[in-house]
């Protein structure tokens, strides 16, 4: 490798605050906010919004997006040009 083009290379904490989960890793991200970690050092920490321990696919709590309701239900509160619904259009 090049002297001088890389970027540091450190410990830094990641830290998924709507899980309360944390690890410890080595990157080149930086921040100015620290953490006392559990070996009692500290290290620079990075919020993330989503982590393995809150996404819903590791978690196997994934929701189940109804559409089909949902444009239903746009049509009952707006309905389409002329006042009536799809369905009445139909008939």
């Amino acid at each position: 490798m090049k002297q001088g083009i890389h970027p540091e290379y450190h410990p830094v904490v990641f830290r998924d605050a709507s899980a309360g989960f944390a690890f410890l890793t080595r990157s080149t991200a930086t921040s100015t906010t620290t953490v006392e970690w559990e070996d009692g050092r500290t290290y620079p920490v990075i919020d993330v919004e989503i982590s393995s321990a809150s996404h819903p696919f590791w978690t196997g709590s994934a929701r189940v997006m109804d559409t089909a309701g949902r444009v239903e239900k746009f049509h009952r509160r707006y309905g389409t040009p002329g006042g009536t619904t799809p369905k009445e259009q139909d008939r």
